[in-house]
């Protein structure tokens, strides 16, 4: 089964529920295939979809699989998920969809450079061709934090994968308010 003809027939399933097909996949499992469907979407926080949209999602891409000959006679099982964090930030959606979140950035490198530059941030902003980060700034004390903000090109970005924080920042200083 091709890709590209499920990512036809799924993205109006996907986009009458709200949300975006982010990426489909199949890969042989055995006699089976396993169709990996990706979606994405504001969700009710704006952060992402929510549990029950994906639950929704999986039902209605199942029905349009089953009511379809997209998959032939052939058996497979159905995986729909959202993006995930470990999933590199690409658009400028998932930026806006994450911020708050702290993110490591590798920037393209530059000229005469091998290798481009790696560094954490929170995001602060996002726009369509920028993104605003906030960094601990180069004279910052370990015990003592300064914080800047960096503005980058989204052009300018190789690779962004949010972080996962077991103890953020902002919830350890909501803690000392208390």
């Amino acid at each position: 089964m091709n890709a590209e003809r499920l990512t036809n027939l799924l993205e109006p399933v996907v986009s009458q529920l709200g949300l975006e097909l982010d990426h489909v996949d199949v890969v042989p499992a055995g006699r089976r295939r396993l169709v990996r469907v990706t979606v994405d979407g504001d969700g009710p926080d704006g952060h992402g979809p929510s549990l029950d949209e994906i639950s929704e999602a999986t039902a209605e891409i199942s029905r349009s699989l089953d009511n379809s000959n997209a998959m032939g006679e052939s058996p497979y099982t159905l995986e729909v998920s959202s993006r995930g964090v470990s999933t590199p930030l690409t658009q400028p959606r998932h930026y806006r969809r994450n911020i708050g979140h702290l993110v490591k950035i590798t920037l393209h490198p530059g000229e005469g450079q091998k290798s481009g530059e790696t560094f954490k941030g929170r995001i602060v902003e996002a726009s369509e061709e920028n993104v605003t980060f906030e960094v601990e700034a180069e004279n910052s004390k370990p015990h003592k934090p300064v914080y800047t903000n960096r503005e980058v090109q989204l052009a300018d970005v190789a690779k962004a994968v949010v972080q996962v924080e077991l103890n953020r920042r902002d919830a350890q200083a909501s803690k000392k308010e208390n």
